[in-house]
């Protein structure tokens, strides 16, 4: 897969009718052999002879220290990616001619098998040549050595030194073959390379994807302003061929060009998901004439979805939930779930004023929403306060609401009629808000966002009991509004309103040794969780 100097996405260009991404069960614990892998015959590609969309992300295992694999990947896996592509540079795994390295935080075997544990398909791009930003585009220096040598061809002093790598390399990862039950549904040949070597063929059976860089011919390219782009063709027995297009985006335009891709049932893929760093002396130098090549840097961090330490971006949380619309949509209707909607927690409207002024909410808010204008917040809508004024301002601002479901009615006339998050028109100077961006912020356990000191935020912590679990309440008395998490478990709803300031906590939902606290934050917070024995409902009212 073709590697550009920006957080890339990688158009496959078909679309599919529909989309089936298979289940972690069915590949990593069984070992059983499989025939009909990923191919691309038709409009769309199929695996196992069923529909197949990837939504692909790539993570290169030499750039991440291997205790961080599995944060990264199932970072990756939250985001909604299902495939996983990676990089094998040879500089490494043979630094020494004859002298080779797969362990530790090179052990390429234990990040395919994490890979497969997590339900994560995989493409593997092998090399021998990978660019990468990477030293010598991963070749290893000892080829130097011949005076005649002449890299990437069929040079024999060049195809002698890659066979034996190729070989041992063929050897550990033909298991780990979608035809042998593992998590490799294809692979690449090279990189931005035309030619072919005489181990090209890698893991013979399986889909090869094979990259050149060329210009963009009139009617291929899917957005005028991109000049330059990279092709692949996909093939596979009998042969079969599919032009890739690989186009770079700036945040302000990935994110309408992903909605419009998902809208559209087509695959893609996201270079980099994670760059991660490249430690030692491993940065390449960017070649501009023979004399001055200028080295890169360390980082390659490469303005992806996680940092190069593993934080969320804006475009991890932009990324993870993202849907356009002229007008607001409820959250029922959201198409999120497998188009069955949104339930329940939160969601994220977004969209762009030009001016401040009057802010109805004409009743269309269900139930609360905290407003902002770029960020910094302005105040509540909910059934009893219906308008805010809006601060005037230059230029083109965000307008943000963050809406609570507080939870629907469970009897009477208005059952038929709870619908939540934005159920109509708000209106800005008596003029309807146009053109949202929408977020599903449901809070389900695999939810995953920032965890930095800002609000509305994530706050998380350990909780380290000695003895047996008991029953406990949980007290936030220095905190305003939100969620609370124990081990994945949502206990529900704190409000320093009140009348409740206790939450329960059930012993056998607590581990003896550690356990995770996660705090969903709307405004404030005091970073402090007290624990006691009894329960506070505060006062005692009359309900009538």
């Amino acid at each position: 897969v073709c590697s550009i100097k920006a957080l890339v996405v990688n158009l496959f260009l078909f679309f599919l009718a529909s989309t089936r991404l298979l289940s972690r069960s069915q590949f990593g614990s069984s070992r059983m052999s499989r025939t009909d892998g990923l191919q691309a015959n038709t409009s769309q590609f199929t695996l196992e002879g069923k529909p197949f969309r990837i939504l692909g992300g790539s993570i290169h295992y030499f750039r991440v220290p291997r205790a961080y694999w599995e944060d990264r990947l199932l970072k990756m896996k939250a985001c909604g990616i299902n495939t996983l592509t990676t990089y094998v540079p040879w500089n490494l795994h043979e630094p020494e001619r004859g002298v080779f390295n797969f362990e530790d935080d090179l052990d390429l075997e234990a990040y395919l098998q994490l890979a497969a544990s997590l339900g994560l398909w995989v493409i593997l791009r092998p090399g021998p040549y990978i660019c990468a930003e990477w030293d010598f585009g991963g070749l290893p220096s000892w080829l130097l050595r011949d005076p005649n040598m002449k890299v990437r061809t069929t040079y024999p002093g060049f195809t002698d030194a890659v066979n034996p790598y190729f070989d041992l390399l063929i050897k550990k990862v033909v298991p780990y073959q979608y035809s042998n039950g593992g998590p490799i549904i294809a692979v690449q040949v090279e990189n931005e390379y035309e030619a072919i070597t005489g181990r090209a063929g890698l893991i013979p059976g399986e889909t090869c994807i094979m990259c050149s860089q060329q210009k963009v011919s009139r009617g291929y390219c899917l957005y005028k302003q991109i000049s330059a782009v990279c092709y692949c063709t996909i093939t596979h027995r009998p042969i079969s061929k599919v032009k890739l297009l690989f186009i770079p985006f700036a945040l302000i335009d990935m994110i309408a060009v992903v909605t419009e891709i998902l809208k559209m049932d087509m695959s893609i893929n996201l270079y980099m998901f994670h760059g991660g760093t490249n430690f030692g002396f491993m940065n390449g130098g960017l070649a501009e004439g023979l004399r001055f090549p200028k080295p890169m840097i360390t980082s390659y961090d490469y303005d992806a979805p996680l940092s190069e330490a593993g934080d969320y971006t804006t475009k991890y949380r932009l990324l993870r939930n993202p849907f356009k619309s002229e007008r607001p949509i409820n959250m029922e209707n959201l198409p999120v779930n497998n188009h069955n909607g949104q339930s329940y927690g939160y969601t994220l409207y977004e969209t762009a004023i030009n001016s401040g002024g009057s802010l109805k909410s004409n009743n269309n808010i269900r139930d609360r929403a905290l407003v902002f204008v770029e960020k910094q917040f302005i105040g509540v809508l909910d059934y009893e306060s219906l308008e805010l004024m809006l601060p005037d301002g230059k230029g083109k601002r965000t307008l943000s609401f963050l809406v609570e479901n507080f939870g629907r009615v469970n009897y009477g006339p208005s059952l038929g009629e709870q619908r939540k998050g934005i159920v109509g028109d708000i209106e800005l100077n008596k003029k309807p808000l146009q053109d949202f961006l929408i977020y599903s912020l449901e809070m389900k356990p695999a939810f995953i966002n920032r965890s930095k000191p800002s609000f509305p935020g994530f706050f998380q912590t350990k909780l380290h009991i000695k003895t047996q679990p008991k029953d406990t309440f949980v007290n936030l008395p220095g905190w305003g509004k939100g969620v609370i998490f124990v081990n994945g478990r949502n206990l529900g709803r704190y409000y320093s309103a009140g009348p409740q300031q206790t939450l329960y906590l059930p012993a056998p939902w607590l581990n003896r040794g550690e356990n995770q606290l996660m705090v969903f934050e709307e405004k404030e917070a005091d970073g402090k969780i007290q624990f006691s024995s009894s329960a506070d409902y505060g006062m005692t009212v009359d309900v009538k």
